[in-house]
């Protein structure tokens, strides 16, 4: 699996403008073929804090493919609306991972 990691600094006073942009693209998201989900991650409770998110792929090219239907342009411009300058966006392959097990390991 793999992963685009976005680093944004949110404007003053957006953060729950830019909770409700992120809510309304997970539907688009899921619509995509190989995304599996996301988090959002705040650094702080500060008025402009650092955000975070992780969106998980299948593979790498299902990842990539979101850049050629054009999801990935949707995404970023909706973001824009709400941070200071362009997200830093970067790729990584997940070597492992158990996030949200359905069920709890047997003790």
């Amino acid at each position: 699996m793999y992963a685009r990691v976005w680093k944004v600094r949110v404007r003053p006073g957006k953060l729950d403008e830019l909770r409700a942009e992120l809510a309304a693209l997970m539907g688009l998201a899921h619509r995509q073929q190989g995304y599996r989900g996301s988090l959002a991650l705040v650094s702080d409770k500060s008025d402009a804090p650092e955000v975070t998110l992780i969106g998980v792929w299948d593979s790498l090219d299902e990842m990539r493919g979101s850049e050629r239907n054009l999801f990935l342009m949707q995404a970023i411009s909706r973001v824009l609306l709400c941070t200071e300058g362009f997200p830093q966006i970067t790729e990584h392959e997940i070597i492992v991972g158990s996030l949200f097990a359905a069920e709890k390991a047997a003790t």
